[in-house]
C-alpha cells in the first residue's frame, strides 16, 4: 500500500485507509449478537491491516461505541503500534470537559492509551470551537491524542477552528468525497492544501456503496469505468478509488467494508496509473460543481 506524508504531520499515512461506519452490523447499524457477526469486520479489518491498510477511522458514535470495541478488538495482540488510528467526538458531547470525557471512553473501548488523530465529527451549534479546541489541546499535552482535526468543516469553520488554538495544529479535515459528490474540491482542498491540513474523504462509493446502485448510476456512467477497468484489469470501485486518490497529494480515503473480498478489492485500488483521456472522461462524466455545496455529514 503506498503512503504518502499526512498533511504536515512527519506521518505516512496509507493513500487507503478503512472506515468503520455500520461495521457493527454490515449494512442498517442495528447491533448483533452473535459472535460469528462480530467476527467479520474484526477479520476484515485484520486483513486490511496486513494489506498495508493500516489508517482505521472510527468514531464514539458507530453503533454508540460498538464499532470501536470491534476496532479494539481488532488491534489487539500487538497490531497496535503498527496502525494510525482515529475517532470522532460527537458536538453534543463537545464542551471542555465532555470532550476529554469522550476520549477517555473512546481509548477504554479502543483498549489502547492513545488516539493517533481525534476529530471534532461536525461544527457543534452547543459549544463554542474555542472551548472543543482547548480540550484537544489538553488531550494532546497529556499524551492521549497525537494529532487534532475536525470533520465535516467548510473553509470559514476551519478557519474559526484554526483561530481558536494555541500550541497545536489543525492536522485533518475528514469530508464527504466520492465521484459523485466532489463538491469539496472546488475550495476546501485547495485551503487545506495551502495549510498542509490532510483531507480524508469518506463513502468514496457513496453512503453505502450507493454510487454504484444500478438504480443510481446512469448506464453510461457505468459503462465509462467498466471500460476503463476492463483496461487495467480492475473494477469499476477500483478506478474510482484511484481517481480519487491519484490527482492531489493531499488526499487520502477512507472505504468501509466488512466484506474481505472488498477490503482486498480496495487494497489494490492504488500503485497503477490512469491514462490522461480516461481522467479527462471521468471528469467529463462526473464534474465538478460550480460551487461546494452544503457539507453532508456522517
Amino acid at each position: 500500500m503506498i503512503r504518502r506524508k499526512f498533511g504536515w504531520t512527519d506521518v505516512k499515512v496509507p493513500i487507503v485507509g478503512q472506515g468503520t461506519w455500520l461495521i457493527e452490523d454490515g449494512s442498517s447499524g442495528h447491533l448483533r449478537d452473535n459472535n460469528n457477526n462480530n467476527q467479520l469486520p474484526i477479520n476484515t479489518l485484520r486483513i486490511g491491516l496486513e494489506l498495508g491498510m493500516t489508517h482505521i477511522d472510527t468514531a464514539e458514535m458507530y453503533g454508540n461505541g460498538r464499532a470501536e470495541q470491534l476496532v479494539g478488538e481488532a488491534i489487539a495482540a500487538g497490531k497496535r503500534e503498527d496502525v494510525f488510528l482515529a475517532s470522532k467526538v460527537l458536538p453534543s458531547n463537545a464542551s471542555y470537559e465532555r470532550t476529554i470525557r469522550s476520549c477517555r471512553q473512546s481509548l477504554k473501548r479502543l483498549k489502547t492509551e492513545y488516539l493517533d488523530l481525534y476529530l471534532l465529527h461536525w461544527p457543534s451549534s452547543s459549544y463554542p470551537i474555542s472551548e472543543t479546541m482547548k480540550a484537544m489541546e489538553k488531550l494532546v499535552s497529556e499524551g492521549m491524542v497525537r494529532y487534532i482535526g475536525v470533520s465535516n468543516f467548510g473553509v470559514e469553520e476551519l478557519k474559526e477552528a484554526e483561530k481558536a488554538l494555541h500550541n497545536e495544529r489543525i492536522a485533518c479535515n475528514q469530508v464527504l468525497h466520492h465521484l459523485g459528490y466532489r463538491g469539496m474540491e472546488k475550495s476546501i482542498l485547495p485551503y487545506c492544501a495551502k495549510q498542509e491540513i490532510a483531507v480524508v474523504g469518506y463513502s468514496p462509493f457513496g453512503h453505502n456503496g450507493s454510487l454504484f446502485s444500478s438504480s443510481l448510476q446512469s448506464n453510461n456512467k457505468r459503462r465509462l469505468l467498466e471500460g476503463i477497468a476492463i483496461r487495467h484489469g480492475k473494477t469499476p470501485r477500483q478506478v474510482a478509488l484511484n481517481f480519487l486518490t491519484s490527482r492531489h497529494p493531499n488526499i487520502f480515503t477512507i472505504p468501509k467494508t466488512s466484506n474481505p473480498n472488498h477490503v482486498r478489492e480496495n487494497s489494490e485500488s492504488v500503485g497503477w496509473s490512469l491514462a490522461e483521456d480516461e481522467v479527462a472522461s471521468i471528469n467529463k462524466a462526473f464534474p465538478l460543481p460550480v460551487h461546494d455545496g452544503p457539507l453532508e455529514m456522517i
